[in-house]
């Protein structure tokens, strides 16, 4: 914020906390005041941050404890919910929230704005600077004007504004050329130019998905179809290596409620977007991938909102969740992850997504690698790709066999 900005300001806020606490005498009226005010004017959930990290804001309260002030019940990106004091929590001065945040503090006696200052966002990029004046940001969640990144090889992160962010999803890697870094209520901020980007899910430091062993699996048990019918070609070098053993991976899904049987964030954005609210089921999926870029099922379904429009857009987050999970792998992975083993689910959408699109696009040797890939993983084949994989060698278009 600019000196010259801040008289005008002030007494914007001045003139504000006497609007608030008008008719209010004594300091636990002018609490309770405060918190109708915040009741009544700022529509929760809505998004803040406390000390610098992001959270839901999902209530403002007073419980007539006058040292304690107002306090605000936050989500953080994990799920878990913590009550912190009012004064803690920041938004931007831009929305009513903030002014009115700004007010209270300023009526408690404190600084309404928190410290920061542009020095500080500008050296922490600049530590990250290539010799080429380029950095490195591994996109966590992108909005429609901003995107969450962190520092490649670094747990900073940051909020990152640019012209082209349509061009880049969670778990990819932006090469950015910065313009401008600042500081905004203790958040800092970039903005500048992707130059390129690239997936590269070894970079990511991420902590594999844990593979979890659920026997083995013997093809000697499995059904091949009818008695008496020839095997089908996919099938016999499957069926020629024998048994091998089978794995359930970890599925990673912040914010989900294990004690609540219907919190599931997952369902809960394909029911917003079942109902028309597309940006809302966008919303809680990039959420997801913020919190945590190992939820792979967040990936999956980021690509089927754009799968029917933009299939070059879809392709990037399937092959992204594909890839994230593919680290759990190591070298020469050889088991099976059927689907019924249900946490596997979340991966094999991603393969079928990506497969999907790499045909759709005309990459069809790509397309029936991934096939290919998908029925040695998981030889019951629920997503029907055995049934694909002719028309992929084929090099059949897409269109032409929906």
């Amino acid at each position: 914020m600019k000196k010259e900005d801040r008289p005008g300001i002030e007494k914007a806020l001045d003139e504000l906390v006497e609007d608030i606490t008008v008719d209010a005498n004594g300091e636990d009226e002018q609490l309770w005041a405060f918190r109708q005010a915040f009741e009544d004017d700022i529509p929760v959930p809505c998004e803040a941050t406390v000390i610098g990290e992001p959270v839901q804001v999902k209530k403002f309260d007073y419980d007539g404890n006058e040292r304690r002030g107002l306090t605000a019940t936050c989500r953080r990106a994990d799920g878990t919910k913590h009550a912190v004091a009012a004064s803690e929590v920041v938004m931007p001065l831009s929305t009513q929230g903030g002014r009115y945040l700004a007010a209270y503090r300023k009526w408690m006696g404190i600084a309404p704005f928190p410290p920061g200052t542009r020095g500080k966002a500008r050296r922490q990029t600049a530590a990250a600077l290539h010799p080429d004046g380029t950095v490195e940001l591994v996109v966590l969640s992108v909005r429609q004007k901003v995107a969450r990144c962190r520092l490649l090889n670094d747990d900073r992160t940051l909020t990152f504004r640019a012209s082209r962010l349509r061009d880049v999803a969670p778990g990819e890697i932006a090469v950015v050329r910065p313009a401008k870094q600042w500081t905004y209520a203790g958040n800092p901020y970039l903005s500048g130019a992707i130059e390129s980007t690239r997936l590269d899910a070894k970079a990511l430091a991420l902590v594999p998905l844990r593979l979890d062993e659920r026997g083995i699996w013997n093809p000697a048990e499995h059904y091949w179809g009818e008695e008496g019918e020839p095997i089908e070609e996919w099938a016999r070098p499957i069926i020629a290596r024998g048994p091998r053993p089978e794995f359930e991976m970890e599925q990673v899904l912040p914010g989900l409620d294990s004690d609540d049987p219907f919190s599931d964030p997952i369902g809960e954005s394909n029911d917003r977007k079942d109902s028309g609210d597309r940006a809302g089921a966008y919303k809680i999926l990039m959420d997801l991938c913020q919190a945590d870029l190992r939820c792979l099922d967040a990936h999956a379904h980021l690509g089927n909102l754009v799968f029917d429009g933009r299939p070059e857009d879809a392709i990037r987050h399937y092959e992204a969740g594909f890839r994230i999970g593919e680290l759990s792998f190591g070298e020469g992975f050889d088991g099976v992850l059927p689907w019924g083993w249900i946490d596997n689910r979340p991966l094999l959408r991603c393969m079928h997504g990506f497969g999907l699109c790499l045909w759709r696009l005309g990459r069809f040797e790509e397309a029936g690698r991934i096939f290919d890939r998908m029925l040695w993983l998981n030889p019951s084949d629920n997503q029907g790709v055995r049934l694909l994989v002719d028309q992929v060698r084929a090099k059949d278009s897409w269109q032409d066999c929906r």
